[in-house]
């Protein structure tokens, strides 16, 4: 059970099917139904910045909505054909976009496995940070990231947190080594009691 330090909304008011209230939506095509039954139990984080080290513009929603002008930078080139998605994207000053409903399959970890279990898009939520692989993120981006995993087990069973470099080494490299999961840590435990599995 998951103890709220601070509870001002309820998760009925948080929540409205799999989109969350505070974030300001951006539908993406690209996701499908998870198997039936599935517990939704992880939270998958990744970088995202398109080009590399460019941030704000609309590149990465316009990637995720399949509308990427791949001729505005040769670096799209290689995106051309390329459909993926995720249910959130976290801009690098908090602002929460979300792209997939909770309750449906995003297409974001690929082949994947965690502590043994595989295809972790059918039991994931995947959240994009606006950033770099290997360099840092911002504080707002940390702020917003725990309250909204801290909602996410108001609504599923999350039980574990991990980076796509965990789920798919060798292969991703993603959040990379300027994330600091223990400031992770230290904000989530501000808003929830929940004891997490992490990398």
């Amino acid at each position: 059970m998951v103890a709220m330090t601070a509870a001002p909304e309820s998760a009925e008011q948080l929540w409205h099917g799999g989109w969350y209230g505070p974030a300001q939506r951006h539908p993406s095509p690209n996701f499908g139904p998870r198997p039936a039954g599935i517990d939704i139990s992880l939270i998958v984080l990744h970088s995202i910045s398109l080009p590399p080290g460019v941030y704000s513009g609309h590149a990465v929603l316009d990637f995720f909505n399949n509308r990427l002008d791949t001729n505005a930078h040769p670096y799209f080139q290689a995106l051309r054909e390329t459909q993926v998605s995720a249910h959130f994207f976290i801009r690098r000053g908090g602002r929460i976009i979300q792209c997939v409903s909770g309750d449906d399959r995003a297409w974001h970890a690929g082949l994947s496995c965690w502590r043994g279990r595989e295809n972790c898009n059918d039991y994931a939520i995947g959240i994009e940070l606006e950033g770099l692989e290997g360099q840092t993120f911002a504080a707002p981006q940390y702020a917003a990231l725990a309250r909204l995993a801290a909602d996410l087990t108001r609504r599923y069973p999350i039980t574990a947190i991990a980076g796509h470099e965990h789920v798919a080494p060798g292969r991703k490299r993603d959040p990379g080594p300027g994330f600091d999961w223990a400031r992770l840590k230290r904000q989530l435990s501000r808003h929830v009691d929940h004891r997490f599995d992490w990398p």
